[in-house]
């Protein structure tokens, strides 16, 4: 939308980057300060976060509770990368994934909401391990971390509480019911990890029953990836526009077998999603028919059609009425 003053590494984490690292790409809005907070101090990792603030008369203290936040954590300071938008435009989160992406300074990103809890070491057991990092080096693979929350809503307020093995987690999805697969009512944006075979999975596994509306929460490659269409603004739609064009591309989702994340509690303002939904609704149809356009030429050009990189595009944009007789 714009015009916005972005400020790249308004802050810049102190800490010497590996390139062979993961960094959590992620955006933040003021309410959720104290959230970045935690996962700095817990993760100890790097972390690109866009920073929206609005150009109104709350800027001045908004900047000072940002500026607080860092004097008083130094984690904060070692390990994140704080690039700020401040405009008058709310909800732009596919502008803002983009953001947090372009100036991520590792190899690998991990496209993450920073609500979520990381439960498990994913990071350093992927790092370790020479297969799993082969395949995200050759830019082909997205890996999945399965995504969890509590049943009862209140349970998930204090993630100190939440459990941080599998085995732990198991027991209270299939034996306790406190907790379950994210967005379970919603079952097209997880449902494709397959969590009853997660549940008992001790391998990583590839993702065979994907959906157009499947979100879930990635870690990939990030140089030659696509970025996340801007149109997408407010809630609905966003985020499952940058992974399906992701699929299309080419790119694999394989679901990790050990690690977990957890969703920390929160108010939803459900009114502008509702409204918001509705609009992202439509303009999703369209995007995807465009995609599915588009990347075919892009394959067909480069020589491509024939090899596997176009089989995700063939599978799923069959599905679209009148695909076959454009091609």
């Amino acid at each position: 939308m714009g015009p916005s003053s972005l400020k790249p590494y308004y802050f810049k984490a102190t800490h010497i980057i590996d390139h062979k690292d993961i960094t959590l790409s992620t955006l933040v809005t003021r309410n959720r300060f104290p959230v970045l907070g935690r996962l700095a101090s817990h993760y100890q990792g790097p972390i690109s976060a866009a920073i929206h603030i609005n150009e109104d008369d709350t800027k001045d203290e908004v900047l000072k509770e940002l500026y607080l936040l860092f004097d008083s954590n130094p984690d904060m300071r070692k390990y994140v990368d704080i690039h700020l938008i401040v405009d008058v435009y709310d909800r732009q989160f596919n502008y803002w994934r983009n953001v947090a992406k372009l100036y991520a300074r590792t190899d690998y990103i991990m496209m993450l909401d920073v609500d979520f809890y990381l439960c498990t070491d994913f990071r350093h057991r992927i790092i370790n391990d020479k297969h799993i990092l082969s395949m995200l080096d050759a830019g082909r693979t997205a890996l999945v971390v399965p995504a969890f929350e509590h049943v009862v809503q209140d349970d998930g307020l204090d993630a100190t509480t939440f459990p941080t093995h599998k085995a732990a987690l198991v027991n209270q999805v299939l034996d306790q019911g406190k907790l379950d697969m994210f967005h379970k009512s919603w079952l097209n944006g997880h449902g494709a990890t397959n969590y009853s075979k997660w549940y008992s999975s001790s391998e990583l596994y590839k993702v065979t029953d994907y959906n157009f509306s499947y979100e879930p929460y990635v870690i990939f490659k990030k140089e030659g990836s696509p970025w996340c269409d801007e149109r997408f603004i407010g809630y609905g739609a966003n985020k499952a526009a940058c992974l399906y064009e992701i699929y299309l591309s080419g790119m694999e989702y394989w679901v990790l077998p050990d690690d977990f994340l957890i969703h920390q509690t929160h108010a939803y303002p459900e009114n502008t999603r509702k409204k918001e939904r509705q609009y992202n609704r439509k303009l999703y149809s369209n995007f995807r028919e465009e995609l599915c356009l588009r990347y075919s030429r892009k394959f067909v050009a480069n020589g491509e059609w024939e090899t596997s990189k176009s089989e995700n595009l063939k599978k799923e944009c069959q599905k679209i009425r009148g695909f076959r007789l454009a091609i």
